[in-house]
């Protein structure tokens, strides 16, 4: 499986560590963030994680930034991609068992590390549930 990261500054420490860990278990990563902690525009690196999800460059991503939030909003104005953020395991598990979230968004100012590797080791090894959620889902295209 490959996997794209983006970060602004506040998740780029966060981004390294996650890098080294999905690369040491198998994975192939793609690195669309910034390379430190100088202060950047988040959605400039959101724009082409989604890019990548939505073409199939990579099979799924993950996006950090302080609270998470600017990433999310930014990655869900594409129509192929549907980001969680996630505080917390039990969320992580839920964005991509009922929402098929392919994207994970993570608040790295606002949560641990260990939290941080907690919560991506549960949303990529929990399958999506369809049925119901399936239906659901194909309600979220905005279609004027």
């Amino acid at each position: 499986m490959k996997i794209g990261i983006c970060n602004d500054h506040a998740g780029y420490g966060y981004k390294v560590k996650l890098l080294a860990l999905l690369g040491s278990k198998g994975y192939e990563t793609v690195d669309f963030g910034t390379d430190s902690e100088v202060s950047v525009d988040y959605p400039d690196y959101a724009h082409k994680l989604a890019a990548a999800v939505e073409s199939g460059a990579v099979d799924a991503g993950i996006a950090l930034c302080g609270t998470g939030n600017g990433m999310a909003i930014t990655l869900n104005k594409h129509q192929g991609i549907r980001a969680g953020l996630a505080w917390n395991s039990e969320i992580g598990r839920l964005v991509k068992a009922h929402n098929k979230a392919n994207v994970l968004v993570l608040p790295a100012r606002f949560i641990s590390y260990q939290m941080a590797t907690r919560i991506v080791g549960t949303w990529l090894s929990t399958p999506f549930e369809g049925g119901r959620h399936e239906r659901r889902i194909s309600k979220i295209p905005c279609k004027q």
